[in-house]
């Protein structure tokens, strides 16, 4: 049986981590890559595209798992603090949002805990233009991952703290649930452009003519959780 809880929570997270630039801008920068090597070969830039999704997915079910373990292994030594460790996430969760509201109203590139900092992003962009195919795309985004964890962490922390109370087995298949999720518009990214229904130009240009948007979604569904933790109402 689903639970309630949980179900509305990590959905909200992991829909909120889903819509993260962060992402979108590494997944165009990658098809763009493959493109460049094989222009005729759309059937590269799916597999790419879908060895690039499998890549961050299995990264983040990882150290959501390793996460998790951490927590139940001092479990004994949190566990009189974990009424204030649920305050601390919610209140986590509530500046998350906070701060990506505030990208919506003033706007800067690589937000801290929202966005890729800028120091970061030449490094990536110099690992990306090595991506001559779909496995290169596979080890790239297993490295990616790394570079990713300052702007999408803060979600995945706190729905890993909420499942460090059940079993490892049913944290699990939440987590699986989780990056499903935080993984789609990778998905649809990646299929709209080998149908040819659009360009990857035109999914850069789309993300960055709506940034704003992206960040004011994210923060209201991060700042929903962190309230409803706060308040005890899910």
């Amino acid at each position: 049986m689903i639970e309630i809880p949980n179900f509305a929570r990590l959905t909200a997270l992991a829909f909120a981590d889903a819509v993260n630039p962060c992402e979108l801008a590494v997944l165009s920068m990658i098809l763009i890559a493959i493109l460049i090597q094989n222009p005729e070969k759309r059937k590269k830039v799916l597999q790419a595209g879908l060895a690039f999704s499998a890549a961050v997915f299995i990264g983040y079910l990882f150290y959501g798992l390793v996460i998790i373990q951490l927590l139940k292994t001092f479990h004994n030594y949190i566990a009189n603090f974990s009424p204030y460790l649920y305050k601390g996430i919610a209140i986590l969760a509530m500046i998350l949002g906070g701060l990506n509201i505030k990208d919506y109203f003033m706007y800067q590139p690589g937000g801290v805990a929202t966005e890729m900092p800028l120091s970061l992003r030449p490094r990536v962009k110099l690992l990306i233009k090595k991506i001559t195919s779909p496995l290169g795309a596979f080890f790239i985004g297993l490295l990616v991952t790394i570079f990713l964890t300052p702007c999408t962490m803060g979600p995945y922390l706190i729905a890993s703290v909420i499942l460090s109370e059940l079993g490892i087995f049913k944290a699990g298949l939440w987590l699986l649930y989780y990056n499903l999720i935080f993984i789609l518009p990778m998905l649809i990214i990646t299929i709209l452009v080998y149908v040819g229904f659009t360009e990857v130009e035109d999914v850069s240009g789309w993300k960055e003519r709506n940034i704003k948007r992206l960040h004011l979604i994210a923060g209201i569904l991060l700042f929903g959780v962190g309230l409803s933790l706060l308040m005890g109402w899910l």
